[in-house]
């Protein structure tokens, strides 16, 4: 039994992900391909109408019209021909699919650019931003995305694959990018937004590719072995190819992403003072180049210590070459046009209001020194009736609070003095009376008797 237990637990795997019985046979997945390919008559106008509105929900900045035009969109019929003529070596196939997709790529990126030169809005929003830097996880999506997708085609329970593989995989925005760059004339975003078009493309092409490859479906007859070797060639070089700048791009993003990362962390564990905290952490890469940009408020302190001791600390956080910029919010440099540039209004009116709090803070503060020295001052007199028939024997009387410093550990105390004269000496006893009046009159804690001439 147990020398069997290997075997069984395969054959119970197997049995799961076995696809006999599921798949169609290889001319209906065919039809259902070929019918897609084609763009003409109503096809084409679909699909400018999904990239309007996709351009329209790129422009808002809204999620939910983008995924409602990626559904719209008919793009994924060539992009799966493209694979499954490579696939079955069929050529004719293969060159209706590419002049299928290359018409729908261009009169997309047509209709968005008109879409974007006459729309009034002309900011890029974050859908937009998001559209022009794609990294080898977009290669990762189109090459699952394509899998999926020629794996539901190829079976008799479809569900909602293909849908969702037109979401995932997000062919319209990139075009839709591509036109937004175009209109306002920045050809990054049409660069990185084309790039990230034929990333999804490809690698939905390569995906479909293995795929028929593993459903086995025959190759066409009377094929030219040495042509089919050469397309398939080609194919793989162009994949490796699109590949590699994507790969490039995504050891930038993680450049950047540990930068972040180990400035806040920099930011969080070095920047903290007695009396002057963080105000705000700004954190920018450039070209490889990572600049830290702090704003302090509450004390100043002194500007070249600080820039030097906290550039010195850089390097424990893999910071080394970063640009450290420190701006303390209550200094006149703050305050200047170039400062305040880089800075949004809300930073600048909280670093108003934490001014105005600190400043109000030391104003009580102060109120509260002055009010106790003017009681200290004025309680003798105020008093002096009361002392005269409680305590006969006593001639004037001066209440002090003193602070006293160890000299042994420089530790400081607080004591409440009673300074009398006297007409005649007082005893112990009246002397702690006196004292147990004082702390009681007065409400301190502690009252220390001295007598002086």
């Amino acid at each position: 039994m147990k020398a069997n237990l290997p075997g069984r637990a395969k054959n119970f795997i197997v049995n799961y992900f076995s696809m006999a019985g599921y798949l169609v046979p290889q001319q209906e997945a065919e039809e259902s391909i070929r019918e897609g390919i084609s763009f003409r008559g109503p096809n084409i106008v679909i699909l400018i109408l999904a990239i309007l509105i996709a351009s329209l929900g790129l422009n808002t900045n809204s999620t939910a019209v983008i995924i409602g035009a990626m559904l719209i969109s008919p793009l994924m019929g060539p992009i799966i021909g493209i694979g499954l003529g490579v696939g079955i070596q069929d050529f004719e196939l293969l060159k209706r699919s590419m002049r299928s997709l290359t018409m729908a790529a261009v009169f997309s990126v047509i209709a968005s650019t008109v879409y974007f030169v006459i729309s009034p809005v002309a900011e890029g929003h974050s859908e937009l931003l998001a559209r022009t830097s794609p990294t080898i996880y977009d290669v990762l999506i189109g090459f699952v995305g394509g899998g999926a997708g020629i794996l539901a085609i190829g079976s008799r329970s479809k569900g909602n694959v293909i849908p969702g593989v037109a979401i995932a995989t997000a062919l319209m925005p990139p075009l839709c990018t591509a036109g937004y760059g175009l209109a306002t004339w920045q050809l990054n975003y049409f660069f990185g937004a084309f790039y990230l078009f034929l990333i999804n493309s490809i690698f939905i092409c390569l995906a479909t590719f293995i795929g028929v490859k593993l459903m086995k479906y025959k190759s066409v007859a009377a094929v030219n072995p040495e042509r089919a070797r050469r397309v398939r060639r080609t194919v793989y070089i162009i994949a490796v190819l699109t590949l590699l700048p994507s790969i490039y791009l995504t050891w930038s993003m993680l450049r950047q992403s540990r930068f972040q990362i180990n400035a806040g962390r920099f930011v969080s564990e070095q920047c903290e003072f007695p009396s002057t905290h963080v105000l705000a952490t700004n954190t920018s890469w450039h070209r490889g180049h990572g600049t830290i940009n702090i704003t302090l408020i509450g004390k100043v302190l002194p500007q070249d210590s600080l820039q030097m001791a906290l550039a010195s600390r850089l390097r424990f956080y893999n910071l080394e070459g970063a640009s450290l910029n420190i701006v303390q919010g209550d200094s006149q440099s703050a305050l200047t046009p170039d400062a305040l540039s880089g800075n949004s209004v809300r930073d600048i009116y909280e670093m108003s209001q934490t001014l105005l709090a600190a400043k109000q803070e030391t104003i009580d503060s102060l109120r509260t020194v002055i009010a106790l020295a003017n009681a200290a001052d004025t309680v003798s007199g105020a008093m002096a009736p009361e002392i005269k028939v409680v305590f006969p024997q006593i001639r004037s009387l001066s209440m002090n609070r003193s602070v006293f410093a160890e000299t042994s550990d420089g530790r400081l105390d607080t004591l409440d003095i009673a300074l009398v004269a006297l007409n005649r000496p007082l005893g112990t006893a009246k002397k702690d009376e006196l004292s147990r009046y004082l702390e009681a009159r007065l409400g301190l804690k502690s009252v220390k008797i001295v007598e002086y001439q």
